[in-house]
C-alpha cells in the first residue's frame, strides 16, 4: 500500500470479509470481555497499563507528585478518543467508499490543577470541555464528508462511551500479606 487510499480498498475488503463470516457464525450474541491491568510499580509510582500483551506507561507531572515518564491518565484518556475517532473514521470512510489523503485528528480538553480543592469547588477535577477536530484531506464533496463524519460520531465506540451516562461498578479486594504470613507462623 503506497498511500492512505491503498489502506482504505484493504480495510473495506477486510470488513466485507467480515460482514460475509458474520452470516455463517453463531456466537455473535456473545460480548467480548476486554481486559487491562494496572499496576503501581515502587519508587516511581508508575503505572504500569498491560492490555492483552501490550504495555503502557502512565505518569504525571512533578506538581502532581510524579516523574513525568509517560502521559498522565487524563492524556491517555484523550489519545484514546483520538485514536478511536482515527479508526472509525478509516472504516466508516472505507465502507462508504470515500477517499482520504490523510487524516488527523486533534483532541483538547481541560484539567484544572486546583479542581475540587478549597476555593475551587466548582471546577471539574475531571477532564472536561472536551473537544476534537478531524482534519480531513478528501477530493470528496462537503456532502460526502458531512456523512463521513455523521457516521463517525454515530458508531465511535469511546466518542460514545463519553458522551453518553455509563454506570460503573466497583470492588476492593483487600489482602494483608504481612497479618497473612504472621498467622501461618
Amino acid at each position: 500500500m503506497s498511500d492512505l487510499n491503498g489502506y482504505l480498498q484493504a480495510k473495506r475488503d477486510a470488513i466485507l470479509r467480515r460482514d460475509e463470516e458474520r452470516v455463517q457464525r453463531t456466537d455473535l450474541l456473545e460480548s467480548n470481555v476486554l481486559t487491562a491491568r494496572v499496576s503501581a510499580k515502587g519508587r516511581t509510582g508508575v503505572r504500569e497499563i498491560r492490555v492483552r500483551g501490550f504495555q503502557i506507561i502512565s505518569d504525571s507531572d512533578p506538581d502532581f507528585a510524579g516523574f513525568d515518564l509517560g502521559p498522565n491518565s487524563a492524556e491517555i484518556q484523550l489519545g484514546v478518543l483520538g485514536s478511536c475517532l482515527t479508526h472509525i473514521t478509516l472504516i466508516q470512510a472505507a465502507t462508504l467508499g470515500v477517499p482520504l489523503n490523510a487524516l488527523d485528528v486533534e483532541i483538547k480538553g481541560e484539567l484544572h490543577p486546583y479542581a475540587g480543592k478549597p476555593g475551587y469547588e466548582h471546577i471539574p477535577f475531571w477532564p472536561h470541555h472536551i473537544s476534537y477536530e478531524l482534519h480531513i484531506d478528501s477530493p470528496a464533496g462537503a456532502k460526502e464528508i458531512e456523512e463521513l463524519h455523521e457516521a463517525v460520531e454515530r458508531v465511535c465506540p469511546i466518542l460514545n462511551l463519553l458522551a453518553r451516562p455509563q454506570e460503573v461498578t466497583g470492588q476492593v479486594i483487600h489482602t494483608n500479606e504481612a497479618a497473612a504470613a504472621v498467622s501461618a507462623n
